[in-house]
């Protein structure tokens, strides 16, 4: 949750849980550079309607919930159906609970906080000469970077493969949860983290 975000979570005298289902109120952020970047606020349905669109940095005060149905929405077979992608995040979840035990939003951001890179490089060009340099990464681009690879990730695997896309997002967020070298999003970190180390 942001500094300084109050959220009201009741609703009729009732917790409000994330699909009804899963409850925020636990929910521990480890890595404390992302703790304003990883919105827990409490929503039945993350579906803000593309109200943060316009705002510079608004996307931060989105539910991450709902962030990782939108980057679901890539263009191609999903492409703009976001009800179809919370139903797949949705099954993920449940998956997740099967799997694990544990609440799958918790398992959601430690496979966030294990995905984001924490170093990159960019292009630099000085006298004609063009050469890349690494540099820190942002929490809020961290967060972005995390998410996008956990669903490119999910996506690799579906395509010819009789698994769906809600089983290989699971196995993808409980892969980068625990820190799996096979998880696609771990290995797309390492390699950012490589190419910025051999850029010092």
């Amino acid at each position: 949750m942001a500094e300084g975000d109050q959220f009201i979570s009741t609703l009729d005298g009732e917790e409000i849980k994330i699909f009804d289902k899963w409850s925020t109120r636990d929910v521990e952020i480890r890595d404390q550079s992302l703790k304003r970047y990883l919105s827990l606020k409490p929503v039945l349905v993350p579906h803000t309607k593309g109200r943060h669109a316009k705002k510079r940095f608004a996307k931060s005060r989105v539910s991450v919930v709902e962030r990782l149905a939108n980057n679901l929405m890539r263009p191609g077979r999903n492409a703009g159906k976001k009800m179809l992608a919370l139903n797949i995040v949705k099954r993920a979840f449940e998956i997740i609970e099967l799997k694990t035990g544990k609440n799958p939003i918790q398992v959601l951001v430690w496979a966030i906080e294990n995905a984001s890179p924490r170093e990159e490089t960019t292009r630099v060009v000085y006298g004609g000469i063009l050469y890349h340099v690494s540099v820190d990464v942002s929490p809020q681009r961290r967060v972005d970077l995390a998410l996008r690879f956990i669903s490119e990730g999910a996506r690799a695997c579906s395509m010819n493969n009789p698994k769906t896309i809600e089983e290989c997002l699971a196995d993808e967020i409980v892969a980068a949860a625990y820190g799996d070298a096979n998880s696609y999003a771990i290995r797309k970190k390492e390699e950012i983290e490589r190419v910025a180390l051999a850029a010092r």
